[in-house]
């Protein structure tokens, strides 16, 4: 097959424009790049060059795609994605590992959220399309070409520059509860110090929402955020990540399991938004207990001095899962997120 056509998907039109410069199919480790061509100022006829690798076994066994950086400014999912590349032989597998450490490479490459090319927030773009901007090109040969073929999808997110949250993995709530239990199994599975049965507030575009239409099994994390990765946030992705390989069958050994606190998104109850601009000032850190009504941060005024704060309030009981993260915040923004305990999850 000539490179040209390489990375045509069959049955569609038109082809996508990304090509992998590795055989995805074959048995080995192979490292390379989804080439995607990329015209600009300083290289007219130059190319995005996206890492990509495949840990083949030479035994049968399930696809499982694993995903970071599908925002640039965060950082514990390529760190665990690139030790496991580096390390991982084909011996060790049943099936194949398809590694994609910096899925959104431009955003990473620039430390920000959204590409910097066409100003387009990955995941909130999928389908995507192979006739559309880059990122959406992205998109669409990930979901077609990668997604399609797996069996299970483990995509890597944590806060980023404005979000801080506990370490957690997560599910969604699911209209089939045979697939609903796979995904909460495979969450389960990870081990993260909080398992998390998770609520989107902005779900539509969301690689999550295509994976999960397919049927397939999904997995994705919050671990910490902040903009940076710490040595034990690190640490909980490269074991969740190893953890989920074993539970789907293609690592074979004994997964590496302590305890996990169980908690559930139930409404819209969970989030409470910023009306006010100014200087955030949290009073309950993550992980403590709030109340409902409770006075979970305040925003002082940055224009005048003597003024009171606005209070932010928690609108249930639970514990507080997230939080904003820089010191200043804008009428719209996420101040925290509440979740609650989940005592049927837990004795599950």
């Amino acid at each position: 097959m000539s490179e040209s056509t390489h990375g045509a998907i069959p049955g569609l039109i038109p082809p996508s424009p990304v090509s992998p410069t590795i055989d995805l199919q074959a048995p080995g480790a192979r490292h390379g790049h989804l080439r995607l061509p990329w015209s600009r100022n300083d290289s007219a006829w130059g190319n995005l060059m996206i890492p990509v690798s495949v840990i083949a076994g030479d035994r049968p066994g399930p696809t499982a795609l694993i995903t970071g950086a599908n925002h640039g400014d965060e950082y514990e999912g390529p760190l665990a994605i690139l030790d496991l590349a580096h390390s991982l032989a084909p011996s060790e597998v049943a099936g194949r590992v398809i590694l994609l450490p910096f899925m959104n490479h431009p955003a990473f490459r620039a430390g920000t959220r959204v590409s910097p090319i066409d100003g387009v927030n990955m995941n909130r773009c999928f389908p995507g399309g192979p006739d559309q901007s880059i990122t959406r090109q992205i998109a669409d040969y990930v979901f077609r070409a990668l997604v399609s073929p797996a069996d299970i999808v483990l995509d890597f997110h944590s806060g980023g520059k404005t979000l801080d949250f506990l370490p957690f993995a997560a599910s969604h709530v699911l209209g089939d509860p045979g697939h609903d239990a796979r995904c909460a199994a495979a969450a389960r599975a990870f081990n993260a110090p909080y398992t998390v049965k998770m609520l989107e507030i902005d779900n539509v575009g969301m690689l999550d929402t295509a994976v999960e239409s397919l049927g397939k099994t999904f997995v994705t994390t919050e671990l910490r955020g902040g903009g940076t990765a710490t040595a034990e946030s690190v640490g909980v992705a490269r074991k969740g990540l190893r953890n989920v390989l074993i539970h789907a069958g293609i690592l074979d050994e004994p997964p590496e399991v302590g305890p996990s606190r169980f908690l559930d998104m139930p409404s819209l109850d969970c989030f409470t938004f910023a009306r006010e601009a100014g200087l955030l000032e949290m009073l309950v850190d993550l992980g403590q207990p709030v109340r409902r009504g409770q006075t979970i941060a305040r925003i002082w005024p940055t224009d005048r001095s003597g003024a009171a704060p606005e209070p932010c309030l928690a609108g249930l009981d639970g514990v507080l899962a997230a939080r904003h993260f820089p010191g200043l915040i804008q009428p719209g923004d996420t101040v925290s997120v509440v979740a609650v305990e989940d005592p049927e999850a837990a004795a599950g």
